[in-house]
């Protein structure tokens, strides 16, 4: 059994409107679903990716409006990194996010900036796997994100974690703190850094967990091979869109396996993200949920219904 690289991460923003066009605009991403936190359903969730929202492309929000701004630290992913193809790519992001307002720093093979609520980002040329692109009307999909590429986690001791992700989840060292989750479908990357001396708070800004993907028929093998490394996994639940597996690796970071079917997908191609999607019991309150939280403007949905 092997990790087919990184399935989606989930972050929190207090800021839904500004999220929106951050991620939904001025990156190119496409907003593939509308729903609420399947465990905390007074709590909107959203997510965007590629086209065919894609195991591999996804980033979600949970929406805390009022939420104070986090601060990274031990036990936490501070850093998304996210692939384009070459640096014509990285040209045309540094262009637009400037033009935009956002500040970024340009290094070798990479550009670094950060999102509205301070959660960081990277765009990293990285051309091996199948793209996974949304198609945006204003980015030419030669420069468009192609999917997520490794996160960047704060640790008090990284060796801790090091037996885990070798020996039980099979990543392969791949330098600088970083291990390679790779099968002949994808790859991905976790990497280790030094947490600040500052003790890190969850909020805006910050990211919850990461999930990596797994096939579909292995979910229970890989239930029973972390609950043998005594790392008191979460039965398998049922996502409606996936099947999860979470677990606290030694470092403190959540960890989530989910498999790579059928994805975050809904409603008809060209239409996702265009309907509040409710999982398992939550149908019986859609009246009330949809009150609550009323779709928010696709800014996709004009250009992807008439491509």
């Amino acid at each position: 059994m092997r990790l087919d690289g990184l399935h989606h991460v989930t972050a929190i923003t207090a800021d839904i409107a500004t999220n929106l066009d951050f991620y939904g605009r001025l990156l190119g991403l496409r907003l593939v679903w509308q729903g609420v936190n399947a465990d905390d359903p007074e709590m909107r969730h959203i997510a965007y990716g590629d086209e065919r929202g894609s195991p591999g492309s996804i980033v979600t929000f949970f929406d805390m409006p009022g939420v104070a701004r986090g601060r990274h630290g031990a036990a936490m992913v501070h850093r998304l990194l996210l692939r384009v193809a070459g640096d014509e790519a990285l040209d045309f992001w540094e262009r637009r996010l400037g033009r935009a307002g956002v500040g970024t720093e340009r290094m070798a093979n990479r550009l670094v900036f950060s999102d509205p609520e301070g959660l960081g980002l990277e765009l990293v040329i990285d051309g091996e796997d199948e793209p996974l692109i949304a198609a945006a009307p204003d980015v030419d999909p030669r420069l468009a994100i192609r999917g997520l590429h490794a996160v960047r986690a704060y640790s008090a001791d990284p060796a801790r974690s090091s037996p885990v992700v070798r020996d039980v989840l099979g990543m392969e060292p791949a330098g600088e703190g970083g291990w390679l989750a790779s099968s002949e479908r994808r790859h991905g990357q976790v990497v280790y850094d030094r947490a600040p001396a500052q003790r890190g708070l969850m909020g805006a800004g910050t990211m919850h967990h990461v999930a990596f993907a797994i096939r579909d028929e292995a979910s229970v093998a890989w239930r029973e091979r972390l609950a043998a490394a005594g790392l008191r996994p979460t039965p398998l639940v049922d996502r409606r869109m996936f099947k999860s597996i979470y677990f606290r690796e030694p470092s403190g970071v959540l960890f989530e396996l989910a498999t790579d079917r059928p994805g975050f997908v809904f409603e008809p191609p060209d239409r996702l993200g265009e309907s509040l999607v409710l999982i398992g019991d939550l149908e019986s309150r859609r009246e009330e949920l949809e009150r609550r939280f009323p779709l928010l403007r696709n800014p996709r949905a004009d250009s992807a219904r008439h491509r």
